[in-house]
């Protein structure tokens, strides 16, 4: 589970530390070299609601590895590419084969474990998510200073082979795995999961949660790029270690839960998350990256607690209703990319960090009106 999600958010993520050198490199502006990223999580928000219905036909395991292994082509292919436009086309189609880890994988869990068990699980997963979102924007911004960009999309491409090979021969199969009925049945699953208030909000939670990831994570690269700070790709990728931090952290959610309850919980981890985008507001890069390791801590927490929260309240059709909540939570990353991009045009930093803090107050108010 933790190697999925280490090689999942690795791919997802190789591009963000290197916008700022694309830009200089293609002699584009900030917006235009962002739309790697929206590229990517918009064709995730396209593909995942139809994941479960494939894993129906070829099984969960098996939809998982060949993913895997199927991700490491667009990657290799882009280290060739020779305009923007290239790099989105190929980022696209790379963001289309990541669904079946993301949304399958998920499901898996609520299927494979005891229901008291979902959480602590899912924690591990966004744990191994946690460091491919790490390795996914150091690893490439290392590289990139000693050997360029397209040697480390090369490098990113061995990683996920890896990685591939891993899941393919020590993930069991399957045991506890209901067929969904195929597509049709899961689009009428759909509609029945959109009538649930609980998984409603938590869909919404969830487009919040990677807003604000995106919007904070793509923009700081710009923000830290430019005088006075002038980071290179190297320390900018390195800024990103902030994400390790959460990795002990969010496999022990499930007790937290448990002592405190979710609401209210979450509602402390939320207050936390608005420190952290405030502090990003300090000139000093030292109080900038306490707000980064705060925004990345408390945002994973809430990927967490949405993502299990998920499993529990939908009694049927988890392949559908995790593949919907996927679908949604990256609508909200192309969105924090997109939007956030406007603040960046209009306002700079500052008006990066006032949507982000906006989006969070709204998740806090989602929360305390529809979460037990």
């Amino acid at each position: 589970m933790a190697t999925a999600g280490f090689a999942a958010f690795t791919n997802l993520y190789s591009p963000q530390a290197l916008l700022p050198e694309l830009a200089r490199e293609f002699h584009v502006s900030a917006g235009e070299i962002s739309a790697l990223m929206t590229a990517g999580t918009a064709a995730i928000a396209l593909s995942a609601p139809f994941t479960g219905a494939v894993a129906d036909v070829v099984g969960r395991k098996r939809l998982i590895a060949a993913a895997m292994f199927a991700v490491v082509v667009p990657m290799l292919i882009m280290t060739f590419a020779a305009s923007v436009p290239q790099l989105i086309f190929w980022r696209f189609v790379q963001g289309l084969l990541l669904p079946p880890i993301f949304a399958v994988t998920v499901a898996y869990i609520g299927d494979e474990w005891p229901p008291a068990e979902v959480t602590r699980v899912a924690g591990l997963y966004v744990s191994g998510s946690a460091i491919g979102g790490f390795s996914g924007r150091f690893v490439p911004g290392l590289l990139t200073d000693v050997i360029g960009w397209r040697a480390a999309f090369q490098v990113v491409a061995l990683l996920t082979l890896v990685a591939a090979i891993i899941v393919a021969t020590t993930l069991p199969r399957e045991r506890n795995f209901s067929r969904s009925g195929g597509l049709a049945m899961s689009a009428m699953q759909m509609l029945r999961h959109l009538r649930n208030r609980r998984l409603v909000a938590t869909y919404a939670i969830g487009f919040g949660v990677l807003f604000n990831f995106v919007a904070t994570f793509t923009y700081v690269n710009f923000h830290l790029a430019a005088p006075p700070y002038s980071f290179s790709p190297t320390l900018l990728g390195a800024l990103f270690v902030t994400y390790l931090v959460s990795s002990p952290i969010v496999p022990w959610v499930g007790r937290a839960v448990a002592l405190f309850g979710r609401r209210r919980f979450v509602l402390g981890v939320i207050a936390l998350w608005v420190v952290g985008a405030l502090l990003l507001l300090a000139p000093p890069i030292v109080l900038i990256i306490a707000g980064l390791t705060l925004c990345t801590v408390c945002g994973m927490v809430c990927q967490a607690i949405s993502t299990g929260y998920v499993t529990l309240s939908a009694k049927e059709g988890r392949s559908s209703a995790v593949g919907l909540y996927v679908s949604i939570y990256y609508v909200g990353g192309s969105a924090g990319a997109f939007i956030t991009g406007f603040a960046w045009a209009g306002a700079g930093w500052a008006g990066c960090v006032a949507v982000i803090v906006l989006v969070q107050v709204i998740i806090a108010a989602i929360v305390a009106a529809t979460w037990d």
